[in-house]
Order: structure tokens, then C-alpha cells, then sequence
């Protein structure tokens, strides 16, 4: 099994912290934060993060805002 990299760690932070990864793909994040601090601070700001921003439902964003965090998300996968 490769190492995962710092930014594969960043592709796959969201789906980490949602619990949405297999156990091999949850077992290299595990790894890879063992030995990597500046990823592991990286995933304590984003539960932070999550904590104090709780969830926004789909519903209430306006069609304007939607677009524009779609858009946001298709650019960070390129």
C-alpha cells in the first residue's frame, strides 16, 4: 500500500471526517497523520471548523451561493 501524500490528505479530509472512506483509505490517513504534523493540524482546524459552523441545509442557500460552492469544489478536484 502507497504513502499517502499531504495533498491526497487534503482530498480526502471531508470524507475522513464524515466517515465516508473504506478501511484501507482510513488506515492510510491514520498512517499518514502518525508522521505528518502539519496534516494533523490541518485536520484539528477542520474539526474546529466544523464545530463551530455546524451544518448549512442545501435548502437554505440561495441558487446564487449554491452555484458559486459547486464551482468552488469542482476547481479544488482539478
Amino acid at each position: 500500500m502507497a504513502a499517502l501524500t499531504c495533498q491526497e490528505m487534503v482530498e480526502l479530509v471531508t470524507d475522513y471526517l464524515e466517515g465516508r472512506l473504506g478501511w484501507r483509505d482510513r488506515r492510510r490517513v491514520r498512517k499518514h497523520l502518525s508522521v505528518c504534523d502539519p496534516c494533523t493540524r490541518y485536520i484539528a482546524q477542520m474539526r474546529e471548523t466544523l464545530e463551530l459552523l455546524g451544518t448549512v441545509p442545501v435548502e437554505t442557500l440561495s441558487p446564487e451561493a449554491r452555484s458559486t460552492l459547486l464551482d468552488a469544489f469542482r476547481d479544488l478536484r482539478r
